[in-house]
């Protein structure tokens, strides 16, 4: 009888096929783009999420770092991601893997909107986005207009909750 170093398969976990357009698919606000949660923590066992950030002209996250790995893979458009201080432009079909506690963001500088496919690993930035995000109802649906207190109130917000989901917001 041989020993195998992997585990048993778990019958409990179940396929998972996301189709665009699935009613249960939670699309946030957040950073001036939409971020849609095609898989979540709570459905891989928390070994990652994947979420699709619709990111518009000018808009991105302001600079951080997470105790956990971020892949990025362009699927339309460009953005150009800023790590450790230095800028490399990603275009469509181009793949950006940040390092955990690396310092980073990234900024849509052009005039066309982009796409991304954002892979975290572990999971956690999804209930991160879940937390300090604006549901709306469609991916391609427009932020809500918020005023100065609102938006005040969201950036406290995220960086009251940032620790939380180890995310230091870099702010000097």
């Amino acid at each position: 009888m041989s020993i195998s170093a992997v585990p048993p398969d778990d019958p409990a976990r179940e396929l998972l096929h996301v189709r665009p357009g699935d009613s249960d698919l939670v699309h946030l606000a957040i950073a001036g783009g939409i971020y849609t949660v095609l898989v979540g923590g709570d459905q891989t066992a928390g070994r990652y999420c994947l979420i699709e950030m619709r990111v518009p002209p000018g808009g991105g996250p302001p600079p951080h770092r997470h105790d956990f790995e971020e892949m990025f893979t362009v699927l339309d458009g460009a953005v150009e991601f800023t790590f450790r201080g230095e800028k490399v432009v990603a275009r469509a079909g181009e793949t950006v893997n940040i390092p955990a506690n690396a310092p980073h963001f990234f900024r849509n500088s052009f005039d066309r909107p982009a796409r991304l496919l954002c892979m975290c690993t572990p999971a956690g930035q999804d209930e991160y986005f879940r937390q300090v995000g604006d549901r709306v109802d469609a991916p391609d649906a427009a932020p809500p207009p918020l005023s100065a207190e609102e938006q005040d109130e969201r950036r406290q917000r995220a960086a009251r909750l940032a620790p939380d989901y180890r995310t230091d917001l870099i702010t000097s």
